[in-house]
């Protein structure tokens, strides 16, 4: 009799057990499939298959896909806006005198792309995707041309009461006697490091006495990390002007000047005078294959558009958004199948 009670509460036992190892395997293979999804979610911006490939593949049917080929039409819709509003934006830069400033027009633009690709999720999360290594041209600034640098925004936290008035000094200088621009930016950030790490160099052209003297004003700059999902948190290290026409035309004497010279310490000076000013915060509110705009985070209505160069290395950007939206779908089902 108690070997037939043992076995029986045996049997009971391993009947308990198993809907909870049944139940524990499930939800293991489900926290494994989300992984991945998350993993290679980002990927969707930096790479992507032809158009015509993405509609012929066959979609396996599932309850999160649906039975046709083609990305949901409120997905295009919203794609196309997008691309209607980055033409429209490009064609009233390129029409606009960069060293006009502030446009009504333009900046209205800008907030309708911001807004529009808040809302389909596309150009977002910058700091992460891997898009925004690169080199950048400059094609609006609402302030003058060189507060697109780094080393001006930290010099305003710096002298917060003086640095208008120091400002409206150069920039009352009219042409041909001063000229600013093109401005560039390079920027090589490993996105797959925690805290994001890398290097921000601002280039800004500077020319003077009708272009008989002209310098680059190079401001370098560390990548100390990301803030928030489309933020880079800067240090200003140094500014140097490079590319002097003046000792170019000493020959290989200013070459050897201009090469050897040390920069300017810039960062270290500027935290002389206010610890912490040296620190500065990059707020790209949009960015993808070929377009970021970027805002000062201490200054949010300082607002600068820039065009990749060579853009055209870059996948198409409505392809790389149906290769983000096919995954944000099975993300979101795999979340939703969670016990």
């Amino acid at each position: 009799m108690k070997s037939e009670g043992a076995s029986e509460r045996q049997i009971a036992g391993t009947a308990r057990t198993r809907p909870d190892t049944t139940m524990a395997f499930s939800v293991s293979v489900s926290t494994i499939a989300i992984c991945i999804a998350f993993i290679y979610l980002p990927c969707a911006y930096s790479f992507c298959l032809p158009a015509s490939h993405l509609r012929c593949m066959k979609q396996p049917k599932s309850s999160f896909l649906s039975s046709t080929d083609e990305i949901p039409p409120s997905l295009e819709s919203a794609a196309q806006k997008i691309e209607d509003c980055k033409r429209d934006l490009i064609q009233m830069c390129d029409g606009h005198d960069l060293e006009r400033g502030y446009s009504s027009i333009i900046e209205g633009k800008i907030e309708k792309l911001e807004r529009l690709g808040e809302e389909a999720d596309f150009g977002q999360a910058s700091s992460l995707s891997g898009l925004i290594s690169g080199e950048w041209e400059l094609i609006y600034a609402s302030d003058d041309i060189t507060r697109s640098s780094p080393f001006f925004w930290a010099f305003r936290q710096a002298f917060p009461d003086s640095s208008d008035q120091i400002f409206s000094i150069t920039d009352g200088i009219p042409a041909p006697i001063k000229m600013v621009g093109p401005a560039t930016q390079t920027i090589d950030v490993d996105s797959s490091s925690r805290p994001i790490t890398g290097t921000f160099i601002s280039r800004v052209k500077v020319a003077t006495l009708g272009g008989v003297a002209t310098s680059v004003m190079t401001t370098r700059c560390t990548v100390l990390g990301s803030d928030g999902s489309d933020g880079l948190r800067l240090k200003v290290e140094s500014t140097k002007p490079e590319d002097s026409t003046i000792l170019q035309k000493l020959g290989p004497v200013g070459q050897i000047i201009n090469s050897s010279s040390p920069p300017f310490p810039s960062g270290e000076a500027l935290e002389k005078v206010a610890p912490g000013s040296s620190e500065i915060v990059v707020r790209n509110t949009y960015c993808d294959e070929g377009l970021r705009v970027t805002r000062n985070d201490d200054r949010t209505k300082d607002l600068f558009v820039w065009k990749r160069v060579n853009a055209k290395s870059f996948p198409t950007d409505s392809c790389a958004r149906k290769s983000h939206s096919l995954l944000t779908e099975l993300q979101s089902s795999l979340a939703s199948n969670l016990p």
